[in-house]
């Protein structure tokens, strides 16, 4: 991977790759089957695969699907298998990626070596990380709005986007209308949801079946729970107010994304690490737990894979970072907010453990250029309209923070390392630091983080 465009992570929920995206390679042509984000595949026959780039794919598969220009920026081209995801950089060549698949696993992931041996990566027409939302707001292309949709709810329902539960019966609702219809009183809906729950809610909360539903029907559950609250939410969705707007999906889709837009963790690169747990009992035991680094224009988000909420959500005007590599010792992602421990403000360092720390650390870097370099065009946009007509992009809205909900950070769960400035020195939970151990960071003036001076060693004190 040559920079930090090439995002690589976590597989998502939408795995395919027991099932080759190069059927047949030859010297003149080979056929290369492209999967989006429904499940379906687009067959491209192409000249000279070895030496193909992922423009050059990337533009077939859009003329294929007729899509607009909009298209080359809002997607990308990624290889995925259970194993490993790799978003490509156009001038990436995916023949020879996938020719190079188990050097790259084995440089990134702890796979075993047999697991490594049969893994094969599928070509993905996917949402590109770098795409910000607001220009999302702008498109109206209804193909183009079902892709990121599908997208969209395949993350939603593995619990890659973790949600509360009144914001996934919201978005199951919409996902009823756009796949039963209109909600109609008195047809058997709720019946069609029972049957196919786990195409509306995530796994995890279908996990025991319909009678965990009945069960708490049973005790009196208040609406707005489960199957009911799905049921509640789907009769509640809006029509549009003509004619043509009814017959098209467009605004289910559009609502779908807005929805999502308000999880911070929208549109991330994810990426699998491990942190330490907090030490608990006589013996202060511990050990690691699992955990999802996404990471997008807007921050970094550390999630719990297995109690499916945040642990820690930091924009970048709020973080220093670093990482350091195997050669040094194991590869950690570093990340430095501030925080108190029983009221001192101090120094707080978060370790992931993970061998897509360098990855991780390039792809904050490279998103904090991006969004630097986009703040001047965004402000030009806000003045009046071009003469083009096109509409400044609408103010972000920010996530809703609701006490006890899964977006909101958990750093009571967190083991961190406490730091504070004491004259030279860097020691632990001491008075107020005043500089950062990493030169990594928002420049000076830009955030409200305070940062603490270089010491020699992270366990120094």
């Amino acid at each position: 991977m040559d920079g930090p465009e090439g995002s690589t992570g976590q597989p998502g929920p939408a795995d395919r790759s027991h099932r080759s995206s190069v059927s047949s390679v030859g010297a003149r042509a080979a056929d290369v089957l492209v999967y989006l984000a429904d499940d379906s595949m687009v067959p491209l026959a192409v000249e000279n695969l070895p030496s193909l780039s992922a423009h050059e794919l990337h533009r077939a598969i859009r003329e294929v699907l007729q899509l607009p220009d909009i298209a080359l920026d809002a997607f990308a081209l990624w290889l995925v298998s259970p194993l490993l995801e790799v978003q490509l950089k156009p001038k990436h060549q995916p023949y020879k990626l996938g020719r190079q698949w188990q050097e790259l696993l084995l440089r990134f992931t702890d796979a075993p070596d047999d697991d490594v041996a049969m893994d094969e990566p599928s070509l993905q027409f996917r949402r590109n990380v770098f795409f910000p939302k607001w220009r999302e707001l702008q498109i109206h292309d209804k193909e183009v709005l079902r892709l990121l949709y599908e997208e969209a709810k395949g993350n939603v329902l593995a619990a890659r986007y973790p949600c509360d539960m009144e914001d996934c019966e919201a978005l199951g609702a919409l996902v009823c209308r756009v796949q039963l219809g209109p909600y109609q009183p008195g047809q058997p809906a709720a019946c069609a949801l029972r049957e196919k729950l786990d195409s509306f809610l995530p796994a995890h909360l279908c996990k025991r079946g319909h009678r965990l539903f009945a069960a708490l029907r049973g005790r009196g559950a208040k609406t707005g729970m489960g199957e009911q609250g799905l049921l509640n939410a789907y009769r509640q969705v809006q029509e549009g107010a003509d004619s043509e707007c009814e017959a098209s999906l467009s605004p289910h889709y559009r609502a779908y994304l807005l929805k999502c837009h308000e999880l911070p963790f929208y549109g991330c690169a994810f990426f699998h690490g491990e942190i330490d747990k907090p030490a608990q009992g006589f013996l202060h035991r511990g050990g690691r737990k699992p955990v999802s680094v996404a990471i997008s224009l807007d921050g970094v988000h550390v999630i719990d894979c297995r109690e499916k909420h945040v642990l820690l959500g930091l924009r970048f005007q709020e973080l220093s970072w670093d990482h350091t590599s195997p050669e040094e010792e194991e590869s950690v992602l570093w990340l430095e907010f501030d925080g108190d421990n029983e009221g001192t403000p101090v120094n707080k360092l978060l370790k992931i453990y993970s061998k897509q720390a360098e990855l991780m650390s390039s792809l904050i870097e490279y998103c904090i250029e991006l969004s630097q370099a986009a703040e001047p065009a965004a402000s030009h946009e806000a003045g009046p309209a071009s003469a083009s007509g096109s509409s400044p992009p609408p103010p972000q809205r920010a996530p809703l923070r609701r006490q006890g909900s899964v977006v909101c950070s958990r750093i009571q769960h967190l083991s961190t390392i406490d730091y504070v400035e004491e004259g030279e020195t860097i020691k632990r939970v001491k008075p107020k630091r005043s500089t950062s151990f990493f030169s990594r960071q928002l420049s000076v003036g830009q955030g409200s983080y305070t940062v603490v001076q270089p010491a020699d060693s992270l366990e120094q004190g």
